[in-house]
């Protein structure tokens, strides 16, 4: 699903439209069109376009990562295993 949202008026209240999956075009000219009454004057705000579409890959949202996660940005020697120790940062005394 695709969903246009929007604030109209005063004091704001809040719209929205929907669009099948497959209509991602006419959500686009859509909000567009919201824009142009914008720019024409009309008491309009915070125009955006959301989608939750069942083929994207993996869950939306952010959580944290596992124990085992590690990461570098860059790899300075090949002959050193990437990703390094995550979790706990305290050292042993």
């Amino acid at each position: 699903m695709i969903v246009v949202y929007w604030l109209e008026g005063q004091p704001p209240q809040s719209r929205h439209q929907v669009f099948a999956p497959g209509e991602l075009n006419q959500a686009l000219t859509f909000a567009e069109s919201v824009r142009m009454r914008r720019r024409e004057g009309e008491p309009i705000s915070h125009v955006t376009l959301q989608s939750e579409l069942a083929e994207s890959v993996g869950q939306a949202g952010v959580s944290d990562a596992s124990a085992d996660y590690a990461h570098y940005k860059r790899r300075i020697d090949p002959a050193i295993p990437l990703g390094r120790p995550s979790g706990s940062t305290s050292k042993e005394e």
